[in-house]
């Protein structure tokens, strides 16, 4: 399996696993940084001996040279990209002859289906709509899987138009052997029973017929044509890499960084992560303490923080604070023109237990902007354009308030970023 790469690794789990477990060498590829920093933690919490590299980067350009590893491990990734073929290209790209494409936990389309409406998770569910999940019946009303439109609030676009023959179709193009392991859902009598007659209405006693009616998830594992070269024992990581840029070869140099040989490309290894993302992307999505974007990860995010903020909270990928009725921050418009606001953060269930549509409102420069009524508990993305201005001093208020057992605060939500977006034309 060596080297492998996972791409979406987020924490890392699967490439420890396969480092560890099993003894292969290879890398960990998130685009986020700070999941990836969560996964050196987790290793030094369970003791793990050995570790893949890890790689801050995106799968629609991989920083990997062609033909370059002999297995890539995909896990409930593929539906976040808009276009699936585009990373089945990168991936058949970096493969060796005969290398190894493995993905799994993929959404299937289901066929039976009213098409109704989008439903959220279990956790965040009406009364009713858990009675209907529990029988089995939810599935059969709802346009896509369930807890999609949730996730798309907060701003993670996903991909549920793939059908089970449209999966198998693009496996067939790209690769010249396939094999797949279907998950069909079985929540409660009515999806039981469907997923049983449509077993016994083929000779095979196969699950594709009920997969193409119910959906449910795909896990295949794809073979590249040709035949895999001989192992190369002892090749160092960095030769495996190319330029983010340019595509030219990376070098090992001073502080273990990594530089490209042609263009003025660096990589420097920060706290076990190295970040091989174009320099456009790198710029956009690390900018680092910028004046525009409140990042609650970030150390020195306090100077935009005015009244009514809380300590910071959580972990790896995941900081917040909490507020009361009211707080204040400030952001400038660095970049110029006309901007757009948008407001990163978790409503906790008892804010719905003390009001059934708790209000989200923002003051912008003293003056009301928007308010927005939450309808469920969980992750919440809220956008809105600014008029032009140098500076926006904000305020924001959220109704009603409640209480933690044993904890003297008066809470409402809790926020991870504030920033500043260009409008564009």
């Amino acid at each position: 399996m060596s080297p492998f790469l996972e791409i979406g690794s987020n924490a890392g789990h699967s490439s420890y696993m396969l480092c560890n477990q099993y003894g292969a060498e290879g890398f960990a590829l998130d685009i986020s940084e700070d999941s990836l920093r969560y996964g050196i933690a987790l290793r030094e919490k369970w003791n793990l001996t050995k570790s893949p590299v890890l790689v801050a980067g995106d799968a629609l350009h991989l920083p990997f040279k062609d033909g370059s590893l002999r297995m890539v491990v995909a896990f409930q990734m593929l539906s976040q990209f808009m276009d699936i073929e585009s990373v089945f290209l990168e991936v058949k790209r970096v493969l060796q002859p005969g290398g190894i494409f493995v993905f799994a936990e993929e959404p299937m389309r289901r066929l039976l289906t009213a098409r109704l409406y989008r439903c959220p998770y279990y956790d965040t569910m009406k009364p009713w709509e858990r009675v209907l999940s529990d029988w089995g019946l939810l599935g059969f009303l709802v346009k896509d899987v369930i807890g999609a439109h949730q996730e798309e609030s907060f701003g993670i676009k996903q991909n549920h138009r793939m059908y089970l023959s449209d999966w198998h179709q693009l496996i067939v193009k790209h690769f010249a052997e396939q094999r797949y392991r279907l998950f069909v859902p079985e929540r409660g009598w009515a999806e039981r029973w469907v997923k049983k007659l449509a077993a016994y209405s083929n000779r095979e006693r196969s699950e594709w017929r009920a997969a193409r009616l119910m959906g449910g998830t795909l896990a295949a594992i794809c073979k590249k044509a040709g035949e895999a070269p001989a192992a190369v024992e002892g090749r160092a990581f960095e030769t495996l890499f190319r330029c983010p840029d340019c595509g030219a070869d990376l070098r090992r140099v001073e502080a273990e960084a990594l530089r490209c040989v042609s263009c003025n490309y660096e990589a420097p290894l920060r706290e076990g992560v190295y970040n091989l993302l174009p320099s456009q992307d790198k710029r956009e999505l690390y900018p680092g303490d910028r004046n525009d974007i409140l990042d609650f990860s970030l150390a020195g995010h306090e100077k935009h923080l005015g009244h009514g903020w809380y300590d910071v909270e959580g972990v790896y990928g995941n900081k917040y604070r909490w507020i009361g009725a009211r707080a204040s921050a400030w952001l400038e418009n660095v970049k110029g023109g006309e901007q757009r606001l948008r407001l990163r953060g978790f409503a906790p269930e008892p804010i719905f237990q003390a009001s059934p549509r708790p209000v989200v409102e923002v003051f912008v420069n003293g003056l009301p902007l928007k308010a927005w009524p939450l309808d469920r508990n969980g992750l919440f993305a809220l956008e809105v354009n600014l008029p032009a201005a140098p500076r926006y001093e904000l305020e924001i208020r959220v109704s009603p308030v409640w209480k933690a057992p044993n904890d003297a605060r008066d809470l409402s939500v809790n926020f991870g970023m504030l920033r500043l977006i260009p409008i564009e034309g």
